[in-house]
């Protein structure tokens, strides 16, 4: 019996086919990194001076899987001893790798990042099973980030001789990284700090500690010299014990701003460089004029790339009134389609959060808002059944000040608000202690670049976010931090002044920080009769100078400025904290439009200055002798060396205004220095005028407004240089003058939360409450230990320093695309 004809399969539609596509696994292969944490037993410890180490008596930590909660491997939880330890290798090592001529420490550089290219899946995969993250980010965005850095400052190593004439290598570094991007933040530190000359001791996070050991084997591989990288793993507490080891000369620290504000606070008065690179709430801003299909995923990259465990992650979304709801609808539906999974699947969208302590806070500041009444959407269609996720969360209807929109959520949670005017959405911006990053989405690059330039924030980009590079600077502005890794720019961050030694200071364990700064005012004197039978002279007591104008000190006190001779040569106000806060007020005021004004203006200004000092130039070399003892010829010489800085700084404030960096974005990646703000300085008693032009030149150049204590001992100098801004066209409140007590002043200056940076030039105990009450805000400070400098010296005195304090650096990324695609 013939069997009936089979029946063809008729294969579905194309249209059908789409409706219907699913995805499968697509699991990356662990097996080389499983191999690896074979190879070390699955038990590591530190890296110490090119070897593995393993002290006994230590307790050690389980690190996991987040996405799968199993069991890698465990690792040590070192004490002070191990500290103690590592940075005597990085000392000994510093001797040496200091001394390698450039080419040298850029073949080494160059060794280490061939050999990471060499095993980046290994690399890869070992940072998305510690992390959590995606292999798709970890394969495409942080490796070949990593790789670009070594390379990178391999060149910045070749030519440091050259490009960094006039600096040298701070010493030992002690690096701090947080977990998010363990392997990428810890190499932003590591490249630069090697490459500049220095040794490096880096402590890794907790929850993340494999991809630096494993980075610390290949560097060994590669060649690099023993005790030139080394590895210690524990707890916050080791991180502490580095940054506070005497034999650190400089802490990197990338993490939150309360770590930060310790860690500040740890090492103030000790002479370390500090850079901190700290917490963020960036804001993605939407113009009507956006192309809301490619915003739309750009988000996604802004908000749930490394499930939202970004510093810059774009967590609040600005959104112009006319497109509100459908650029929210879009989202909404963009989410349905969100794949959630194990980290090693190549086809999920985010993986897990790195512990069940970041979940719950995650899911803490969600409910909150719920509380308050926002809206809560969520997608949570491809959930996985186990591992520690958290969904993509977008929240609305939400006020401006709900806590979801003011502090860091390190999650996967954007909050939305809307806006009508630019003027309105760059107001919304700003509206935060943060600082780090931020975008623009439009059409219109004109609106794009001047709203760039108005959020106040270190990285901004155009039509895109989350873009990084070796060739441009990251990190942030207020209580973001200070500090930029990347790009030139970072470099300074690891070297100093080539003609000054590491401050040292004796450490004052007994420094009262309620009492510090405390005075008492003048009280009246008996005449000793030398004036007995004379004609008093007419008094001539200097007020105060804020806003423009003179003001009488608001306590109505007065202190003597007394000559070598003992002989009262005049009287200034003493100030006190509501001098300070009206001089601040009208700095703050005069800022917006001095920071706008042409660079050339500025020029204009200060050479104006110049002009007027050199017209009274006996007159005050003359007031020079009298009020310091000293020679008229050394009073003559004081002045046409202020002249001469006032002429070197002028020439500067159009001359200093950033550069294009050469990334791998095809487009333009603008670097601008902006003003950092409202600077407090505090002016040393050596050279009272030359000191004085040497300090306030720079800053207001560069676009600053100041406030500005002179020489507590001969201040008239100061005074009368008023005279000198009145007739120079310098706008009101620019540069404000409060005379008094040094160190009672710098302490309300400090302390003042609206005065961005303090620049302090006086004694070891001011430099270090200075630096210790700066944690409040995390200002700027530029400090001197006690230790004076030669003013008269163009290094000490006019040195690229000055420039480096009074700017700070914004990366503003401008895509192209139109015409061709790169």
């Amino acid at each position: 019996m013939a069997s009936a004809p089979m029946q063809a399969v008729q294969p579905n539609s194309v249209k059908e086919i789409f409706k219907t596509l699913s995805y499968g696994p697509a699991p990356e292969a662990d097996n080389v990194a499983q191999a690896w944490l074979d190879d070390h037993e699955r038990s590591f410890g530190h890296f110490i001076d090119g070897k593995w180490v393993k002290p006994e008596g230590r307790k050690t930590y389980q690190t996991k899987n987040p996405a799968t909660g199993q069991n890698l491997a465990t690792t040590l939880q070192g004490t002070n001893d191990d500290v103690d330890m590592a940075v005597k290798s990085a000392r000994h090592a510093y001797e040496s790798w200091n001394k390698t001529p450039p080419h040298v420490r850029a073949r080494y550089m160059y060794s280490v990042a061939r050999h990471i290219q060499k095993h980046q899946r290994l690399v890869a995969v070992i940072e998305a099973m510690d992390n959590g993250k995606p292999i798709r980010e970890t394969r495409d965005a942080d490796i070949p980030i990593v790789v670009r850095h070594w390379y990178h400052h391999a060149g910045w190593a070749q030519l440091m001789d050259t490009e960094m004439k006039g600096w040298q290598p701070v010493g030992v570094v002690g690096a701090i990284v947080p977990w998010n991007f363990p392997l990428m933040l810890m190499t932003w530190k590591v490249c630069a700090a090697l490459a500049m000359g220095n040794t490096i001791v880096l402590k890794p996070a907790t929850y993340t500690r494999l991809s630096a050991l494993l980075m610390a084997e290949i560097c060994s591989e590669a060649g690099l010299p023993p005790g030139v990288f080394n590895v210690i793993t524990g707890s916050g507490q080791m991180g502490s014990a580095l940054a506070e080891h005497p034999d650190v000369d400089k802490v990197a620290f990338t993490g939150s701003t309360q770590v930060g504000q310790t860690l500040r606070r740890l090492i103030a008065g000790t002479g370390k460089k500090l850079s901190l690179e700290l917490g963020g709430k960036s804001a993605v801003i939407v113009f009507e004029t956006a192309d809301l299909d490619s915003t739309v995923e750009g988000l996604v990259d802004a908000i749930w790339f490394n499930q939202g465990q970004v510093c810059s992650a774009g967590s609040r979304l600005l959104v112009q009134e006319s497109v509100y709801g459908r650029l929210v609808e879009k989202l909404k539906t963009r989410l349905t389609h969100f794949r959630l999974g194990d980290s090693l699947d190549k086809t999920i969208d985010m993986g897990a959060i790195v512990d069940e302590s970041q979940r719950k806070s995650v899911e803490e500041f969600v409910e909150d808002a719920r509380k308050e009444g926002a809206e809560v959407y969520q997608a949570t269609a491809s959930f996985p059944a186990r591992g520690c996720y958290y969904p993509p969360t977008l929240i609305t209807n939400v006020q401006t000040v709900s806590r979801v929109v003011a502090e860091e959520i390190f999650g996967p949670v954007l909050v939305v608000l809307p806006f009508r005017t630019a003027k309105e959405a760059i107001t919304l911006a700003n509206n935060s202690m943060y600082g780090l990053a931020g975008s623009v989405w439009t059409e219109n690059l004109s609106l794009a670049m001047e709203v760039a330039i108005s959020i106040k924030a270190g990285t901004i980009w155009v039509n895109s976010h989350n873009m990084f590079d070796a060739a441009a600077g990251f990190g942030g502005y207020r209580q973001s931090g200070y500090g930029r890794d990347g790009g030139k720019e970072g470099l300074y961050e690891y070297v100093r002044p080539a003609w000054e030694s590491r401050p040292r200071p004796a450490y004052l364990v007994n420094l009262d920080l309620k009492t510090f700064g405390a005075t008492i005012p003048q009280r009246p004197t008996l005449d000793d009769g030398t004036s007995k039978g004379k004609i008093p002279k007419v008094d001539r007591t200097y007020k105060m100078y804020y806003g423009g104008a003179q003001k009488r000190p608001d306590a109505e006190y007065a202190r003597p400025v007394i000559n070598p001779d003992g002989k009262v040569i005049g009287h200034v106000g003493e100030g006190n904290r509501k001098d300070l806060r009206n001089a601040v007020e009208a700095a703050h005021a005069a800022s917006p439009g001095w920071g706008k004004r042409a660079a050339h203006n500025r020029a204009q200004i200060v050479y104006y200055m110049a002009e007027n000092l050199e017209i009274r130039r006996e007159e005050i070399a003359g007031r020079l002798a009298d009020m310091t003892g000293r020679s008229l010829e050394d009073g003559l010489r004081e002045v046409d060396l202020s002249i001469s800085r006032l002429f070197h700084w002028g020439a500067y404030a159009d001359k200093f205004g950033g550069t294009v960096q050469e990334t791998t974005l095809y487009g333009a990646t603008l670097k601008i220095h902006e003003p950092v703000g409202v600077i407090g300085i505090a002016c040393p008693d050596s050279y009272p005028l030359l000191a004085f032009v040497s300090l306030f030149a720079p800053a207001v150049v560069r676009g600053n407004t100041i406030v500005i204590v002179p020489s507590e001992k001969y201040p008239l100098m100061a005074m009368d240089f008023y005279q000198v801004f009145d007739t120079s066209d310098l706008p009101e409140g620019v540069v404000n003058i409060i005379t008094g007590d040094r160190n009672h002043l710098s302490k309300f200056l400090a302390e003042h939360q609206d005065v961005q940076a303090m620049w302090y030039f006086g004694c070891a105990e001011g430099s270090k409450y200075v630096e210790y009450i700066s944690a409040e805000n995390v200002k700027r400070t530029w400090v001197n230990y006690g230790l004076d400098r030669d003013w008269e010296d163009a290094d000490q005195g006019q040195g690229d320093e000055f420039l480096y304090q009074a700017v700070q650096v914004k990366n503003i990324w401008v895509p192209m695309g139109d015409v061709f695609a790169n």
